[in-house]
């Protein structure tokens, strides 16, 4: 018997039942059209999926996963993780929420039959989102290096202290803060912690990097947007005694002591994700925020010099 010459990844929440419950229909569905599915190890371990004959188990700490498209289903948080999983496949991502608000998924739970026939009919289009390289010295000696889709962030480790770190930006000094932390964000990162710390949403179709000081004691502690091939650079002061924490999109993580060096770079490789809707992204904002947009009656671009809006 061949193998299909299709194949997806299915990534799920792994501690929610229903999404092991609808992960294993969304597999028999697949299989069933004569497209292979695979899933990570973990997420086959006494669970409805792995009970689904046909299913291929991949370990996550594989290089280059062979599939055709990655389908998430759960938050954001899960959809980072296929994120993960799926770097250097070139594979796009297409998620199914199953979280609160969902912001990098493309589908809800409802439209979940839909969305396994718009993956059998390869109907589906892909866009590009800029992701971020970083690495961390003590030194001059690499001590860790990673990436992020979201933002990467320097936090303090104990509540009672105060980071102090100077801000640099192309090479240049910008400012030193006594602050909680910073997080550098990509657009798609900007309606995510930068967010939750005062700082602006940013249009994907924008690339930039968003620095976002988080609690800081100085007369200037604005957010910033710099291009996108800034180097940006945090600098732990070395006489301080307050130890810090880097986080990669709050998931990957490693200890800083004082003195150390953070940089972040736009990387070369974005992540691809699968797009359903011809909806832009202020629908997305309207929709995940919940925003109020009653008195909207049309189009302005349509209207002529002089028009009022239309009834």
């Amino acid at each position: 018997m061949t193998s299909p010459s299709r194949r997806v990844l299915l990534v799920t929440h792994a501690t929610r039942p229903d999404a092991q419950e609808l992960a294993a229909a969304v597999a028999s569905r697949l299989l069933s059209s004569g497209i292979g599915v695979c899933a990570p190890l973990a997420d086959l371990e006494d669970t409805p999926l792995g009970a689904v004959e046909g299913v291929g188990g991949v370990d996550e700490r594989a290089d280059g996963i062979d599939c055709e498209l990655v389908c998430v289903l759960g938050g954001d948080g899960t959809i980072l993780r296929g994120a993960e999983l799926s770097r250097g496949s070139g594979a796009p991502l297409l998620g199914v929420n199953l979280g609160h608000v969902g912001f990098l998924a493309e589908a809800e739970r409802e439209d979940l039959d839909a969305t396994v026939e718009r993956i059998c009919a390869r109907d589906y289009r892909v866009e590009e989102r800029m992701t971020l390289d970083v690495r961390a010295r003590r030194g001059g000696e690499l001590v860790f290096s990673s990436w992020a889709l979201n933002e990467v962030s320097v936090e303090k480790a104990a509540r009672e202290r105060m980071l102090e770190l100077t801000v640099e930006i192309g090479g240049r000094p910008l400012s030193t803060w006594g602050c909680d932390g910073v997080v550098v964000a990509t657009p798609t990162g900007s309606t995510a912690y930068a967010f939750s710390a005062g700082g602006p949403v940013v249009w994907p179709d924008v690339e930039a990097l968003l620095v976002v000081p988080i609690s800081a004691h100085a007369l200037f502690a604005r957010p910033v947007l710099v291009g996108p091939e800034t180097h940006v650079a945090l600098q732990l002061l070395p006489d301080s005694d307050a130890e810090a924490v880097l986080w990669c999109d709050g998931r990957r993580a490693v200890a800083l002591p004082p003195g150390a060096q953070v940089e972040v770079e736009r990387s070369g490789q974005p992540v691809r994700l699968a797009r359903l809707s011809d909806g832009g992204f202020t629908d997305r904002l309207v929709e995940k925020f919940h925003l109020p947009v009653h008195g909207w009656r049309g189009g302005a671009r349509s209207q002529r010099p002089g028009e009022g809006p239309t009834r």
